[in-house]
Parts: structure tokens; C-alpha cells; sequence
């Protein structure tokens, strides 16, 4: 049987966690002598009073089982979303909660798409909570919360099971708790102690520079610039398409890179393709763009190599409209949009891992025709994938599709009157669903969601929700079998 007060009991203390990080905005907002301080103040009121009467339902001790787990993390990251709304609706920055609705979930799924036309013009503290909100959601502020439920009582290894992102095994401690704080210190090394100065030292302002940090290690790419990266230049970009590649690796990876154990890096079946992928591609369409437009030989390489790190790493953050280069390759970008970078990464999407076991079972396939009475296994990283992996990598690409072929017939009467209608729905769905940000039609990369109707704001919303949490840790609900008891 379910047990729903303890469920209430962790969602509310995730609503506690979170009215605590908006004292950082809260903070800037007074530093700057700015309006929205109020909006802050009524903000934290809120949301630590929701949590402590949800605390206050249940007191006892109790343990974390599946079910309580996937009610958890899906209802958790509704619940901070409407939560991480709260500064943008009471502080008057938009009119709207379903708009203030979409940027919270945006940002708290790293999606980094936007309502905001005239970003330059937000308050300081707005824009820290755009990006904190995004630093928050980047590794999960359920994987955060993992190292402090045993003091509540709560068993935190179901929560983790259903909120990791991305199907990695590959375990950095066997005990869970240990895993999320080692997690979180390479999370926040590379936030603070390398990327925010490198940023610095390459011509951004100090609070650019952490703003932009905070979103690019969560792959989120909000930007406190109209013009996202292009406002800056070279010197800037190449650390960000730097720190967006390892952003979008796996921190597994990251770890054993950080002890020298390159050995088992380069034995990774899915760090290779990624770097050889990204690597390609950017030769294709780099040698594409300085063909045809009179850009010099670096621009050309650098502006299709930022945008092809900036999709694949669902990070979003733009240096050029690769709409306007031709036809070809704006299928190529919007191809993109399904990929995604590695498990185990902040990023969003379909992820690179899942992409390969499909296509090496696909290629064996062949060979099992040839050879009927083989055993001929798939193996990744040198070990065999049990056909129930494949299985549940066949399902979940399948749900993928299946969402964003819903989710495009659900949007198309929404934005009819919007230019491009098909563009924009097919687009707004599948950044959405891979959180991604930037897409195509009248949502590409030099526009914003400002224009969608605020019940597409709310859909979309939701598919941000889905996406960010895997696909089946909340569709996982809607099945009869997570509500029978045996």
C-alpha cells in the first residue's frame, strides 16, 4: 500500500529546501535596492508554510519504497515548479502564473526556453533565480536531498533509483549517500571553482559570469543577455562550448577523469561516440556554413560547433540562427533536438547511450539472420546488455516518439495562428520532451514562447516535466499495475 503521508512528508521538505535557495535571489534583490525583494519575501513565506504543514502531517519514521519513490519525484517536481513560480508572478515580471508556470518548470528541467523578450530589463534577482533555478534542476534537488533524509528517518535509495538521470549502472560508491555528495562536489567544483572564474577571466562581468556557470553546468542555458552568447565574443564562447562538452558527459566519466583513470574513460562505448559524433558533425557543418555564406574559416567552425555542443547538450544556449543557414541543415538541428548527450549527465533528451545499443543490436540483427543458431549477444563497454535493457530502451524510444507525435497533434489547433504553425508544433514538443530550449519554426533560436497561447504554455510545461524525469518515472502512474497492492 501506498504510503501517502510520507510522500507529503518529502515533498514537503523539498519545498523547504527550495524557499531556502530563494534567500540567495532575495539577497541580491535588497543588494540592488530592487522592487521584486517583496515578491521574494512573500515567495519564501509561501513556500516554506506549504512545506511545514506537509512536514506536520506525518512525523514518524518510514521507508522510501518504488511506489512512494516515482509519486515522489513526479509529484515533487510539479510541486517545485508551481513553487519556483511564486517570485515571477508575485514580483509582476509576467501577467500570467501559466507563464511564470513555464519558466519555473524551464528552468527547474533545464529546458531554458523563455516567455521573456526583454531579458536585459529583469531584475538582478530575477535573473540569479532564472539561473539558480536551472543549477538546482541540473543534477535534481532530489539527489541533493538523498544525503539528508536519513535524518527525517526516510530511506532515500528508491528516490535516487527513480530521479538519477540517465540509465547508468556505473556506481561511484556503493553507498547511495556517499554517491550523491560526491556527485554534488564535482557538480559544484566545476560550477564555481572552474567555470564561473574561467568565465571571469575571459571578459564577463562577475555577474554574467556566474549566472551564465550556473546554467551551463545544468545544461539549462538561460542567459541574462537578449542575445544569449552572441552578445559575447570568441574569447567567451570557446570555455562555454568547453564546459557545455563536459557538462554533457557522464559524471562517472568526470569522476574517473578527475583520478586519472583515462584508461576507463577511453573504454567507454558512449564517451567515444560522443566525442567523435560532436567532433563530425562539427566538420560537416562547419565546412557546410563556410561554403555557403562569407564567413571566415574560425567563424564557420566555431558557430557550428557551438550550436551542434549547445543542442546535443540540451543546454540551448544560442551564438547563431542556424535557421538561416539552409534548409538541409536546419533538419540536421532539429534532428538534434532527440539526441542528447551522455547518461548520467545533467543533460536532457533521449541520451547517446540508448541511440547506440539500439543501433549495434539493430546491426547484429543482420547477423542473426545470417546465423540463426547463434547466440550473438549486444555488449557495450566490453559486458553483454541483458535483452530486458534492450527492451526497455525499445519502450522508452518508442513512448519518446509516441509523446511527440501526441504532443504535436495537441499543439497544432494551439499555435494556428502563429506562423508556421506545423514548425512550431512539432518544435515547441520536441525541445520540450528534451530539454532542450531553442527549436524551429516560430520558437527557433532568435524567438521565445512569449507568443504561445497559456494553455500551450501549461502542455508544454508538463512535457518538460516528463522529459526531465525520463518518461517513466511519471507515466509510470498513470498504468493500473503502480495502483494494485500485489
Amino acid at each position: 500500500m501506498i504510503n501517502y503521508r510520507i510522500a507529503l512528508k518529502v515533498i514537503g521538505f523539498l519545498l523547504i529546501v527550495l524557499s531556502a535557495f530563494m534567500l540567495i535571489p532575495l539577497c541580491v534583490a535588497w543588494a540592488y535596492e530592487e522592487e521584486s525583494i517583496r515578491g521574494f519575501l512573500i515567495s519564501v513565506a509561501m513556500s516554506a508554510l506549504m512545506g511545514a504543514i506537509l512536514l506536520m502531517i506525518y512525523r514518524g519514521k518510514g521507508e522510501v519504497h518504488k511506489r512512494e519513490g516515482y509519486l515522489i519525484v513526479s509529484l515533487g517536481w510539479l510541486a517545485l515548479s508551481l513553487s519556483a513560480a511564486l517570485p515571477y508572478f508575485v514580483s509582476g515580471v509576467v501577467e500570467t502564473y501559466s507563464s511564470a508556470f513555464f519558466e519555473s518548470a524551464s528552468g527547474l528541467t533545464t529546458t531554458g526556453a523563455s516567455v521573456f523578450s526583454d531579458i536585459e530589463s529583469l531584475p538582478k534577482g530575477i535573473l540569479v533565480w532564472r539561473s539558480l533555478t536551472q543549477w538546482i534542476g541540473g543534477m535534481g534537488i532530489i539527489v541533493l536531498s538523498v544525503a539528508i533524509f536519513p535524518l527525517l528517518g526516510i530511506g532515500g535509495v528508491e528516490l535516487f533509483v527513480a530521479e538519477a538521470p540517465g540509465p547508468s549502472s556505473d556506481k561511484l560508491h556503493p553507498k547511495i549517500k556517499e554517491t550523491a555528495k560526491r556527485l554534488w562536489l564535482i557538480y559544484l567544483g566545476l560550477t564555481l571553482a572552474l567555470c564561473s572564474i574561467l568565465y571571469f577571466m575571459s571578459g564577463m562581468s562577475f555577474f554574467d559570469a556566474i549566472n551564465h556557470a550556473l546554467t551551463t553546468m545544468s545544461t539549462g542555458g538561460f542567459s541574462t543577455k537578449n542575445d544569449s552568447i552572441a552578445h559575447f565574443g570568441p574569447i567567451v564562447q570557446y570555455p562555454i562550448m568547453l564546459f557545455m562538452f563536459i557538462a554533457g558527459m557522464n559524471y562517472t566519466i568526470i569522476y574517473f577523469s578527475l583520478k586519472g583513470r583515462f584508461a576507463k574513460v577511453w573504454r567507454s562505448d558512449e564517451f567515444k561516440t560522443y566525442l567523435f559524433g560532436v567532433l563530425a558533425l562539427i566538420l560537416i557543418v562547419g565546412l557546410s556554413v563556410w561554403k555557403m555564406t562569407d564567413q571566415s574559416f574560425e567563424s564557420s567552425m566555431r558557430d557550428a560547433g557551438f550550436q551542434i555542443i549547445s543542442l546535443m547538450t540540451t543546454t540551448g544556449y544560442i551564438s547563431a540562427d542556424y535557421t538561416s543557414w539552409n534548409s538541409g541543415l536546419t533538419i540536421l538541428f532539429f534532428m538534434l533536438l532527440f539526441i542528447g548527450a551522455c547518461a548520467g549527465s545533467t543533460s536532457g533528451g533521449i541520451k547517446i547511450i540508448r541511440h547506440v545499443v539500439l543501433f549495434k543490436n539493430s546491426l547484429l540483427e543482420f547477423k542473426r539472420l545470417l546465423h540463426p543458431r547463434a547466440i550473438i549477444r549486444t555488449k557495450i563497454d566490453g559486458q553483454v546488455v541483458h535483452g530486458k535493457i534492450i527492451t526497455h530502451i525499445l519502450v522508452f524510444l518508442i513512448s519518446f516518439l509516441g509523446l511527440f507525435i501526441l504532443g504535436s497533434i495537441i499543439m497544432s489547433p494551439i499555435v494556428s495562428h502563429m506562423e508556421q504553425p506545423l514548425l512550431t508544433a512539432m518544435g515547441s514538443v520536441a525541445t520540450s520532451l528534451g530539454n532542450v530550449g531553442p527549436a524551429i519554426g516560430s520558437v527557433g533560436p532568435v524567438d521565445n514562447f512569449a507568443a504561445i497561447p497559456e494553455l500551450g504554455k501549461v502542455i508544454l510545461s508538463i512535457f518538460m516535466i516528463i522529459g526531465r524525469l525520463e518518461l517513466f518515472t511519471v507515466l509510470i502512474i498513470f498504468t493500473p499495475y503502480f495502483w494494485r497492492y500485489n
